[in-house]
């Protein structure tokens, strides 16, 4: 893992740009390199939207092998933010004391904080925590909701350097719909995949896999977005086609045992919907499977419920799901 003195070091060398590795939450990260200017422009665009001071608090609190925590350097370099660092795990506040102005994090680490009081009436006096790295469980969000402080859900990707678009998740301001960093024009392609032309961050409109509902705010005129669901996260099951996400979304309410959707090769029906779940209790799996009866339609349904010890993860903790794919592939299990 990087720490932050080779990070420095790889920001100050005679190089104009940093090496980064991807998500790799479809499949193999990949390496790539982003200039250093166009990381200092998206850390102006988040300090300007959040109207961080010279001098106020930052957690870095992410592993710095991934943009997101080079990304907290960056700002702090760029705003003059303190930095507290702390090392990456599933508590990002166990170890603090007092909480920081500005603090970003996954859904696993929001998650584990609200299970521990202390942690929680830390989360609430940080002035901004943008939750990113992968959807919000609807409970979650729930949780937040009445938070009084600001709590933001970020659109990001590798390729675009962090966040190029925020929803507010809590108070008055609250809202399904991301909102674009100034600068940034969204477009659509004929499937309703996202286009992000952002020219300060990256070379060309650069098309997304995610496909989204477009609109226009009637308050303000300003584009706005909805993410349905990933194009290449679609399972094709008798040539219904099914959105992994959706699938997830409405079975999170009802369903409390760790759990994620993926696919199997068929030979009836081209892809099998699979569930793993997190669990290796029969009553689990039975309970399970009558919340799949009861609450998504028919051609939603898992064909397969794998109890697995643990839900395949990327090191950030976004779903691995071509290791989940192939985890369904290799293993079956009997009604």
């Amino acid at each position: 893992m990087m720490t932050l003195d080779q990070f420095m070091q790889q920001w100050h060398d005679a190089s104009d740009t940093v090496p980064v590795h991807t998500s790799g939450s479809t499949g193999t990260p990949k390496l790539m390199r982003v200039a250093k200017q166009r990381m200092l422009a998206s850390a102006r665009a988040t300090c300007d939207f959040l109207h961080l001071q010279r001098g106020d608090t930052a957690l870095l609190c992410m592993s710095l092998d991934y943009i997101a925590g080079k990304m907290m350097v960056v700002r702090a370099i760029e705003r003059d933010l303190r930095l507290m660092q702390v090392e990456p795990s599933g508590h990002p506040l166990a170890t603090l004391t007092q909480a920081p102005r500005f603090a970003a994090m996954v859904p696993l680490q929001v998650y584990n904080t609200l299970h521990e009081p202390r942690e929680t009436d830390l989360m609430r006096h940080i002035g901004h925590l943008i939750i990113g790295g992968g959807p919000l469980d609807p409970d979650l969000e729930r949780q937040l909701a009445h938070f009084p402080n600001a709590i933001w859900h970020s659109y990001a990707m590798t390729e675009t350097l962090s966040h190029i678009a925020l929803r507010r998740i809590n108070g008055p301001d609250a809202s399904p719909w991301f909102t674009p960093m100034d600068g940034i024009t969204l477009s659509q392609t004929d499937d309703d995949c996202l286009v992000i032309d952002a020219p300060h961050l990256c070379d060309g409109p650069l098309t997304t896999h995610d496909v989204v509902r477009l609109d226009t705010d009637p308050a303000d005129g300003r584009q706005r977005f909805q993410v349905l669901g990933r194009s290449d996260n679609v399972i094709i099951s008798g040539g219904v086609k099914i959105h992994i996400e959706q699938v997830e979304r409405a079975l999170a309410p009802h369903l409390h045992v760790p759990f994620m959707i993926t696919s199997r090769p068929d030979p009836r029906l081209g892809q099998a919907v699979v569930m793993l779940l997190q669990t290796q209790n029969a009553t689990d799996i039975a309970t399970a499977r009558d919340i799949c009866q009861r609450h998504i339609p028919r051609y939603w349904q898992p064909r397969d419920i794998i109890p697995v010890m643990a839900l395949p993860l990327t090191p950030n903790g976004k779903p691995a799901r071509a290791q989940a794919q192939l985890i369904a592939t290799q293993r079956t299990t009997t009604d």
